[in-house]
């Protein structure tokens, strides 16, 4: 009797241990559904709550992208203008670049302060912070500051225009002018290449101007032995300016003894032509000076070194 009363209890306390493994299983199920659902609950509370933003962002973006695109057309539309109105007054080319590259500058500065107060930037603001660099935005725009003052001169003084050849002395640069710009020079080469100088190193360094004036003088010399005759020699070398057809005849033709050499009497050859027609006439009559003096039978020395040896 006392054996079973003992197993009935053992059963119980048994049952009983078993419901509260289960109570508690139940309960840690429940809190984590009830965590789960919590964290659910507040991101797609956050997501719904961020989604009002970023419309208002996508919608800002997209305004702005079509207010940048309106910007371009009616930016391109005043240069046309600005570029037809200059050209009815027949302005000269380098100053007609130089605006029109002032207006472009100008259009997207305009156009981005637009686009900044699309986003709520206000445009003093942004000056505010610039005017707040203080020295460090000073000494960068410096160089600009500098290379714009200096196409400015350029374009008062003109020491050159679009389309004259011009010698940079100081790094010897030279080419034919293609473009002056807000900040730069721009010069093509005769072998097709193009040198960007800045404005500030043009107009604060000596250049040369080639095709300034319209005429230009040939200067070409060449040497004969001190044996040969120097009266048949100018006399050769005058004919052969003469028949010249792109020597201008009203310009004064001259030949002469230039320099007394170590080994050659040097001859000078002078006359002038047209600027355009410098190049052609100076190739030319070099040539035709070697083959004049071969056919007169006048010799034109070149260095020689005779290297004696003794036994």
């Amino acid at each position: 009797m006392n054996a079973l009363i003992l197993l009935t209890k053992t059963v119980t306390n048994g049952v009983k241990a078993k419901d509260s493994t289960e109570q508690v299983s139940d309960l840690a199920e429940q809190a984590e559904k009830t965590t789960k659902s919590l964290s659910t609950g507040v991101f797609q509370q956050w997501l719904e709550d961020q989604i009002p933003h970023v419309i208002s962002f996508a919608t800002l973006v997209l305004l702005a992208i079509l207010v940048w695109f309106i910007g371009m057309k009616v930016t391109k539309f005043i240069r046309k203008l600005v570029r037809r109105a200059l050209e009815r007054h027949n302005v000269e080319v380098g100053i007609r670049q130089f605006v029109d590259a002032c207006v472009k500058v100008i259009c997207y500065i305009a156009l981005i302060a637009l686009i900044l107060r699309v986003f709520g930037i206000e445009a003093t603001s942004l000056a505010a912070v610039v005017a707040s660099l203080g020295v460090t935005a000073g000494l960068a725009l410096q160089g600009a500051l500098s290379n714009f003052a200096g196409g400015v001169l350029i374009l008062l003084l003109k020491p050159f225009v679009v389309g004259d050849y011009i010698v940079e002395d100081t790094h010897k640069n030279e080419g034919t002018v293609a473009e002056i710009s807000i900040f730069y020079t721009k010069l093509h080469t005769v072998d097709n290449k193009t040198i960007v100088i800045p404005n500030g190193v043009l107009a604060n360094a000596s250049l040369t101007n080639v095709t300034h004036s319209d005429t230009r003088l040939l200067d070409l010399e060449v040497g004969i032995g001190y044996e040969d005759d120097i009266r048949k020699a100018k006399e050769v070398l005058k004919d052969l300016a003469m028949k010249e057809e792109k020597r201008l005849p009203e310009s004064t033709l001259s030949v002469f003894v230039k320099n007394l050499g170590d080994s050659s009497v040097v001859m000078g050859l002078r006359f002038e032509v047209k600027t355009e027609d410098y190049w052609e006439v100076r190739f030319r009559t070099l040539e035709n000076m070697k083959y004049a003096l071969d056919n007169a039978g006048i010799s034109i020395p070149y260095p020689q070194m005779d290297v004696h040896s003794k036994a």
